[in-house]
């Protein structure tokens, strides 16, 4: 067995937990996927509006709109990437003097305050997207509860990352092992 192999298990050590990982893995491979599609469409589209623009002429009704769509789904789309491998803004000033066990327990804690926190946003974005549905997008015939479901979608995802952090499972393994044969926390 690999190191990141058995790394990998011990953190998926019961049947229901290694469902949880699977699932979760499954779901960041499928939003990095997602996360590409917006991207690729929102290049396209901005470049075939400046083609338009000044060398046509001409305009794409619905390029703000449909690049805004992209933009905001690919952004929240990537949050909880981001949530999974810890890239986030953090002052750790006073929490990098404690002892090691005090910090673990304190992002623990923390976590499970992000955690709730996620699904208060999911049970609120849940209203805000039933509220827009009827409404449509000026340009296109789409209802405007799409900007509100990747909202949706992100707080789900985000509030899963966070409760795999606090029970300590991942849904891979974070990182490479460092010098010392840990993985990077």
């Amino acid at each position: 067995m690999t190191p990141a192999s058995s790394r990998l298990e011990a953190r998926a050590s019961s049947p229901l937990k290694r469902r949880f990982v699977m699932a979760l893995a499954l779901l960041d491979r499928t939003s990095y996927y997602a996360i590409i599609m917006a991207m690729g469409l929102m290049t396209l589209l901005v470049s075939a509006q400046v083609f338009s623009r000044y060398v046509l002429s001409t305009s794409i009704d619905s390029a703000d709109e449909l690049s805004r769509l992209f933009f905001v789904w690919a952004i929240f789309l990537a949050i909880p990437h981001g949530i999974k491998v810890g890239i986030h803004v953090g002052i750790d000033a006073l929490v990098s003097k404690l002892p090691d066990v005090v910090q673990e327990r304190l992002a623990r804690l923390m976590a499970l305050i992000g955690a709730a926190l996620m699904a208060i946003l999911f049970w609120v974005s849940l209203g805000a997207v039933a509220d827009k549905w009827q409404e449509l997008m000026p340009t296109i015939e789409i209802t405007a509860a799409i900007f509100y479901i990747a909202v949706l979608i992100c707080a789900g995802h985000c509030c899963l990352h966070l409760l795999a952090q606090v029970l300590r499972i991942e849904p891979l393994p974070s990182a490479p092992p460092t010098s010392e044969g840990g993985a990077r926390s």
